[in-house]
């Protein structure tokens, strides 16, 4: 009980010791100066409210008002921000020609791939790039280069590969991009050494590249050029990089078609000296894109080719959104078949060889002559890609090819939007995590090869 007593004095004793050090190391006054002091000076600018605030109880102790705390979390919030802005590799990259031509040897490096544009992998101011060439198809500025840049350079998004910088030199432009390492989609689902073996293998394989693949189009479409409708326009399965060991896909050639000027196309063709003699009238805006043929059809007037197998009807040189929805419903049953878009089959009986879409096999799988919900399960499981070995949610199957066959409609106006696409994938994408979850393999059981 003595003990007892003596306590609460022992403590009044350390507290005094203490709020005596404390008022000689720190020039903090107590709380009933401060609060004369605010009072006392009313052209303060704390005269309204108090910076510090008094808790009561056996010890004293101080925090710091709301109005400061907010002042503090929100230089610290600007801080964090200006330094994540200012780690992000903003600065538009416009090289120079000697710099493209050490990074390739002279352009005598290794071709990078066996596309039409040749293209470098090589090291470019310290980073691994992969340099590509491309054919200007109408001169530009270095003003308009650099604003062009400055907005494909600031869009991020984890399924799009980075453009780093552009070099100009004659008539050609130099697009360096990050290089990624994985392979195409197209060579993924197709090897021409072994056709019975495809890294995807498994249906949720599948759906991660039809997500990543619409979302980030999606993004291209929507949100990366601001206020401006941004267009890709060489949307394949060959410019479609797949990363192991997630399968996450990335799109390559993101702002090729803006700073080439493929994008603004109005070619005026005119039919002049004669019946037989074609003159091509371009308008000074545009020109049509390097990828493009021009053929001669029946009524005697010019016409464009595009990707064999990826180009929309209403194609002719004129890239829009809704080509790009048209490939992308093409790559999605590329996906899903694992055929080639165009596909020449050769005929026994007639002794040549026959034209087949994936377009139209997909048609004939999932609507063809109709029939009950059994026939058309049947259907699709004979044309959804074997490889997967029938192990796939026929239901989610059957949703994605529907939703692929409205992408690839003949009428642009009857084509979805990609945000209203890559929202509807998502979902499908959860049904197939739900159905890979439900049949998973069970690992929780052990085995003995001993003798019984």
């Amino acid at each position: 009980m003595a003990v007892d007593a003596a306590e609460p004095d022992l403590t009044r004793r350390r507290s005094s010791r203490s709020a005596r050090t404390t008022s000689s190391a720190n020039p903090i006054r107590s709380p009933t100066e401060s609060q004369s002091q605010t009072r006392l000076d009313p052209s303060s600018s704390n005269a309204t409210s108090s910076s510090y605030s008094y808790d009561g109880g056996t010890g004293s102790s101080y925090r710091l008002g709301s109005s400061i705390a907010t002042a503090e979390a929100s230089v610290s919030t600007r801080t964090s921000l200006s330094s994540l802005r200012n780690s992000l590799p903003e600065n538009t990259h416009i090289y120079d020609i000697s710099e493209i031509r050490t990074a390739t040897n002279n352009f005598l490096a290794k071709r990078f791939s066996s596309s039409s544009a040749p293209s470098w992998r090589c090291p470019l101011r310290g980073k691994e790039v992969v340099v590509f060439q491309r054919k200007l198809r109408r001169p530009i500025q270095d003003s308009d280069l650099r604003e062009k840049l400055s907005v494909i350079y600031r869009s991020h998004h984890m399924c799009i590969i980075k453009l780093l910088g552009a070099c100009i030199s004659g008539e050609y432009i130099y697009l360096a991009y990050d290089f990624m390492p994985g392979g195409n989609l197209a060579d993924c689902l197709r090897n021409k050494r072994n056709p019975n073996f495809t890294v995807l293998s498994t249906w949720m394989s599948r759906m991660q590249i039809a997500t990543d693949l619409a979302s980030g189009l999606d993004y291209i479409h929507n949100n990366a050029g601001l206020k401006i409708n941004l267009v890709h326009k060489y949307v394949k399965s060959s410019s479609v990089i797949v990363t192991e060991p997630s399968f996450n896909a990335k799109i390559c050639h993101f702002g090729t078609a803006e700073l080439c000027g493929e994008t603004v196309i109005e070619a005026k063709l005119v039919k002049a000296r004669g019946d037989d003699e074609i003159v091509e009238v371009v308008s000074p805006e545009s020109s049509p894109p390097k990828n493009l043929n021009l053929t001669r059809s029946s009524s005697g007037t010019m016409q464009f080719e595009g990707v064999k197998g990826y180009m929309a009807p209403e194609f002719r040189g004129l890239a829009t959104q809704k080509t790009d929805v048209y490939a992308f419903g093409v790559v999605i049953l590329e996906l899903l078949s694992g055929e080639e878009p165009v596909k020449y089959r050769y005929d026994k009986e007639k002794g040549n060889h026959v034209r087949t879409f994936v377009v139209e096999s997909a048609r004939l799988a999932v609507k063809g002559d109709g029939g009950e919900e059994a026939e058309i399960e049947g259907r699709l499981r004979r044309w959804v890609d074997r490889r997967l070995k029938d192990s796939f949610p026929v239901g989610v199957a059957e949703k994605l090819t529907r939703i692929a066959l409205n992408c690839v409609e003949d009428d642009p106006n009857k084509r979805p939007s990609m945000s209203r696409v890559a929202g509807k994938i998502s979902k499908l994408y959860l049904d197939s995590r739900k159905w890979a979850d439900t049949f998973r393999v069970p690992t929780d059981f052990t085995s003995s090869f001993a003798p019984r």
